[in-house]
């Protein structure tokens, strides 16, 4: 049980570090668009994000697929600027209008992406655990408490703004995701690809 809880502190950790914030300029660009009249969409989404993280991870860990980690360093934030771009749909369209089968087979992409960034640092960790499954559960219950903690910091902030303040939604939409856009852009210059 200590292994479990040490593996599921790192997934938080891993998640929550302000150091490496590019998990959490994901998060508030896939949570932007929604409310906590459709939390139960935006959490479906960070938990197929969760899921599809680590089938990379466990990809890694059991040496069934290897990345070229230069390229995944400079894909996180292309991951980023693409799910902040999408944003735009839902500020020219209804929320439920936009499609939802699209958004979670981007998600899910995009967590694999993420996975793998974390793979080498995490293979290395399990290298001598005989169990891997314990470890690999733990540290996806950790993203995923972290990643509702983020999506449930977004969604109030939207709570305020919107309902508050009453900014108009897709004003709010509109502004976040140019701000997400606008952190992003020297995530993108520092880690291309020479």
């Amino acid at each position: 049980m200590q292994e479990f809880w040490f593996y599921i502190k790192l997934g938080l950790k891993h998640v929550l570090d302000f150091g490496a914030y590019d998990h959490i300029l994901f998060l508030s660009a896939l949570a932007i668009p929604f409310t906590f009249r459709h939390w139960k969409r935006v959490v479906i989404l960070a938990t197929i994000f969760t899921i599809a993280h680590c089938v990379s991870l466990a990809l890694s860990v059991y040496e069934v697929a290897t990345v070229d980690v230069g390229l995944i360093e400079f894909l996180i934030p292309v991951t980023i600027l693409l799910t902040a771009l999408f944003n735009f749909a839902y500020v020219f369209k209804e929320a439920l209008d936009v499609g939802l089968f699209l958004h979670v087979l981007a998600t899910a992409f995009f967590g694999l992406i993420h996975g793998f960034g974390f793979s080498n640092y995490f293979k290395m960790l399990m290298a001598e655990e005989e169990d891997k499954i314990t470890p690999l559960l733990g540290f996806a219950t950790g993203i995923e408490l972290s990643q509702v903690t983020i999506i449930l910091a977004i969604l109030t902030l939207a709570f305020v703004v919107l309902d508050v303040l009453k900014v108009k939604r897709p004003i709010f939409i509109a502004v976040a995701s140019i701000l997400v856009i606008a952190i992003t852009i020297p995530l993108l210059i520092a880690t291309f690809p020479m």
